[in-house]
């Protein structure tokens, strides 16, 4: 099965890559539309994974992530919309020069081929990757978790209802419906079609790919996020971006889940935290320092265990540890810390310039939320991944990061001395 996919693909991505920015975003456009008008069938598929979920025990922070509604659907539209307004990246000449030889350089953007993205219950997911690689000339494979299946299914289906009526292959978004976790393993060694694979999930899935796949990998979207709030710090402006990093959308990977507390200010910051939380439902779990300082507050609070420090909560909880200064928060983030978003709260300019450079995360805040950290959000359109290492991407990957390049010399009969 796999390997008729990953021969569809591969064929797809030639008919792609050929396509101008009119063509892909008239698929693109046709596609938001099918989304919307096809919202009972999706949602009422969506409804049934739910069901399953909740009847299968999943925790409440993945049913979050799981469950769409209208309005959640209608956002999802829209941003298939805003990508089409992005300036499209293919063919684009990055630089170039005149060589003594007289032969002239460029290196210009060209799509990578067939995108492989391995995801868990996040039904969005679908479309935010179909629609980034269509518009990059990406043929994709989708493998979304057994908790979805019925709801990519339905996605997959609109998505390819478009592909077909604008003349273009049905296999340019093909995803895998059957829960059988076999045919991930199977998936990880199609280096024969599949040109990167991006796995969006837990530690486990990431581990397993970084070790099995002989495709390259782009790793990231697991925020272990902290923020330090520093000496200096305001306490009202700071528990505003606090509440907002930990629950506007707690079950996100650029949720805060540990506070760094200066011990210059905690006295004074702690009592007003405990206060901010307690209202906004929040658990605290705390060192023995922070600990004595919150435990008659009204906030719910709990001695912290030392591996969550190390784990996402995606939920209302978050870390409280009381720190000596900037050098023993960066070094707890450097330590615990998953390279993913992490904030300063100061007014100071020297500290905010140290934790910039000194703090080595692929998104790093100053007076802000880590919430921003989000391909929509940068600017970008909807995101195929955030990723945490190094190599090619790093952040919220929007389009540029779904191209590579290629070196094209023009000649005049031009030959080598």
């Amino acid at each position: 099965m796999l390997e008729k996919m990953g021969i569809a693909a591969k064929a797809a991505s030639y008919t792609l890559a050929q396509l101008s920015a009119r063509e892909k975003n008239r698929v693109l456009e046709k596609i938001a539309d099918y989304l919307e008008a096809q919202t009972e069938a999706i949602l009422l598929a969506n409804a049934e994974d739910v069901a399953d979920a909740r009847r299968n025990g999943l925790s409440e922070a993945m049913l979050d992530r799981l469950a769409l509604t209208p309005s959640r659907l209608k956002a999802i539209a829209d941003d298939v919309r805003q990508v089409c307004k992005l300036a499209d990246p293919v063919g684009q000449v990055i630089d170039g020069c005149l060589l003594d030889s007289g032969l002239r350089l460029e290196r210009r953007r060209v799509p990578l081929g067939v995108i492989g993205v391995i995801y868990e219950a996040r039904p969005n997911v679908t479309v935010d990757v179909a629609s980034l690689c269509l518009k990059t000339g990406n043929a994709a494979i989708l493998r979304g978790g057994k908790e979805t299946w019925r709801t990519n299914a339905a996605t997959v289906k609109v998505i390819q209802q478009a592909l077909e009526e604008c003349g273009l292959p049905a296999g340019a978004v093909q995803a895998i419906e059957s829960p059988d976790r076999a045919l991930v393993n199977e998936m990880l060694r199609m280096d024969k079609y599949i040109d990167m694979l991006i796995p969006r999930g837990g530690a486990g899935l990431h581990k397993l790919c970084r070790e099995q796949s002989t495709i390259p990998v782009i790793t990231g979207g697991i925020g272990v996020c902290h923020i330090y709030v520093d000496d200096t710090a305001e306490i009202d402006p700071a528990l505003k971006i606090i509440v907002n990093a930990k629950t506007q959308r707690p079950s996100t990977c650029n949720t805060v889940e540990t506070l760094l507390v200066n011990q210059h200010i905690a006295e004074t910051f702690l009592p007003a935290l405990s206060k901010q939380m307690a209202e906004s439902g929040v658990t605290l779990h705390a060192d023995d320092l922070a600990l004595a300082q919150l435990q008659h507050g009204p906030a719910k609070v709990e001695a912290v265990k030392a591996q969550q420090y190390d784990d996402e909560f995606l939920s209302l909880d978050l870390n409280v540890k009381i720190v000596a200064d900037l050098d023993e928060a960066i070094v707890h983030i450097r330590e615990h810390g998953t390279q993913h978003s992490d904030a300063i709260l100061t007014r100071t300019l020297r500290n905010a310039n140290r934790f910039v450079n000194e703090v080595d995360s692929s998104a790093v805040y100053v007076n802000a939320s880590t919430r921003f950290t989000d391909g929509a959000q940068f600017g970008l359109g909807a995101e195929v991944a955030v990723s945490t290492q190094k190599l090619h991407a790093r952040g919220p990957m929007g389009l540029e990061a779904l191209t590579t390049y290629k070196w094209i010399g023009f000649g005049d009969d031009t030959i080598r001395a």
